[in-house]
């Protein structure tokens, strides 16, 4: 038993995050013409800092960086990631990829894993790692993502579980206004995940999500902040909840230890 703490703690302590942030952004355009989308200013700073300050606080301090359209400035914003007592490595792909093509462009950086983390680099969900991770082990799970139960799931698409938490199929965005699950873009996956991604660009939500439905994909369902920047509107409501989101990214869920890491 103590073989197996010690196991389960080695790997929450070297588990590998691939943060999504080579999209173009361009529905920002109007508001945000000369920084990609995950620089976008939310008070002081940015909205990939949040995304940073939210892993490290949890104790995932591996990071790597997808990046693309204007990978530069996000490398020397953020370097090697020392400010913030964090590793930063940069996976830049030359082409477009689309979400799921730049998780297997990564794949040199997680191959060696059993499970890695992937975050969208255009939303925030107040989510507690710890928590999302032990539950995909102990289903073991090819994927699990973390939900989040909205008024309107229109714009969104919505996720159908069943009452075990197997998702079942995933819907796309709808024309009527209906409450339902989301996708929170907050991921763990095993990394024969990497293996089910096709060659070239790919979108993780059209082309494999529903693939790895068949494989055990899990959702855990989350109740605190969630917002994306995807639009004009949706950023202006992102920095009027400046403080809250400030807040939510450093706060420490109470299962963040590896004492309840493997209970």
């Amino acid at each position: 038993m103590i073989t197996s703490v010690r196991a389960d703690e080695a790997a929450y302590e070297t588990m590998r995050a691939l943060l999504l942030v080579g999209g173009m952004g361009t529905r920002l355009r109007p508001v945000l013409s000369s920084k990609p989308k995950s620089l976008a200013p939310i008070g002081d700073i940015s909205f990939l800092e949040l995304l940073a300050l939210q892993l490290r606080s949890q104790g995932i301090h591996r990071l790597v960086m997808c990046t693309g359209f204007q990978a530069e400035q996000i490398e020397e914003e953020f370097g090697d990631g020392s400010k913030w007592n964090v590793t930063i490595e940069y996976s830049k792909e030359l082409e477009p990829l689309g979400t799921a093509g730049a998780i297997k462009h990564a794949a040199r950086f997680v191959s060696e894993a059993s499970d890695f983390m992937v975050l969208n680099g255009d939303s925030f969900l107040e989510v507690d790692f710890c928590e999302l991770i032990r539950f995909h082990r102990r289903r073991g799970a090819c994927a699990s993502i973390a939900v989040r139960r909205v008024g309107d799931a229109a714009r969104y698409g919505t996720v159908h579980v069943d009452e075990q938490g197997r998702v079942v199929r995933f819907s796309e965005k709808m024309a009527i206004p209906e409450p339902g699950l989301i996708n929170g873009g907050v991921y763990v996956f095993n990394r024969k995940v990497l293996r089910l991604i096709p060659d070239g660009p790919a979108s993780l939500e059209k082309d494999v999500l529903p693939v790895l439905v068949e494989h055990g994909t899990f959702a855990l369902e989350q109740n605190g902040l969630f917002i994306d920047i995807g639009t004009p509107e949706d950023y202006a409501r992102a920095q009027s909840l400046c403080r809250q989101l400030s807040e939510a990214a450093v706060s420490t869920p109470h299962s963040t230890s590896q004492e309840h890491l493997t209970r």
